[in-house]
């Protein structure tokens, strides 16, 4: 059965001017739409994901791509929490995937966070490669065999600054604009803070949180409006 609903659009990891970033589509009050309504959705979308909050007061949510439902994800979490905050009117200070724990999030230096357990994000393999160059010049994808995997290259190693690109077939998406839970995965390999620059022109702050396997990411997020779309029906 289909029906029609209200999907909120932000684009989360911008830059400094506001471009860029993920696009991210968010529907609230969405209990009653299931698992197959949120693929469809993000599908329909051609978004890496949704989000359908459940319950507003609570911040409980549940994460969609094309393909498959998340237990974390980045760039939905940080667009989630801008978003509740200003259709509130008060900072959200915890959101409640519900396939993860509890998320703190937080407004820190004109961005917002998230604290995620590492473990709960997506199992991305990170192939670093020679430089930035490597990573511009990757086919889409680079093989076949890279369905879920950020390619990477250090731009300022002292400074933690690094060039990236994120391929992800495995949820039905090409290549990835931003993507929080694969800078999550860096942050648990590298044990450092970083600047993640990915896609177009995106930027990722990403660090380890002060409790072992957790880390933290931030970024800007801009808000383009509402669409009233038809979910459900037919996945």
């Amino acid at each position: 059965m289909s029906m029609m609903a209200d999907v909120h659009i932000v684009r989360v990891f911008t830059d400094a001017h506001g471009l860029f970033g993920n696009n991210l589509g968010v529907v609230l009050d969405a209990a009653h739409l299931d698992a197959a309504a949120g693929r469809k959705l993000a599908s329909d979308l051609r978004f890496s994901e949704v989000v359908f909050v459940d319950d507003v007061e609570q911040a409980r949510l549940r994460i969609f791509t094309p393909a498959a439902e998340l237990p974390l994800a980045g760039h939905p979490l940080v667009g989630t929490s801008w978003l509740l905050s200003r259709l509130t009117g008060r900072e959200v200070k915890a959101l409640r995937p519900q396939k993860a724990a509890e998320v703190p999030t937080w407004s820190e230096g004109g961005r917002v966070w998230i604290r995620g357990r590492i473990s709960d994000a997506p199992d991305w393999g990170l192939v670093e490669v020679a430089d930035e160059a490597a990573v511009e010049t990757l086919a889409v994808p680079p093989a076949p065999e890279y369905r879920r995997h950020q390619f990477w290259a250090w731009t300022d190693e002292p400074g933690g600054v690094m060039r990236a690109r994120v391929f992800a077939a495995d949820s039905g998406i090409e290549e990835d604009e931003a993507t929080g839970s694969a800078a999550m995965r860096q942050v648990g390999a590298l044990g450092r803070a970083l600047v993640i620059r990915q896609g177009w022109g995106s930027e990722i702050l990403a660090r380890p949180a002060a409790v072992d396997g957790w880390a933290e990411i931030g970024g800007r997020v801009a808000g383009d409006g509402m669409r009233t779309v038809t979910v459900g029906g037919t996945a």
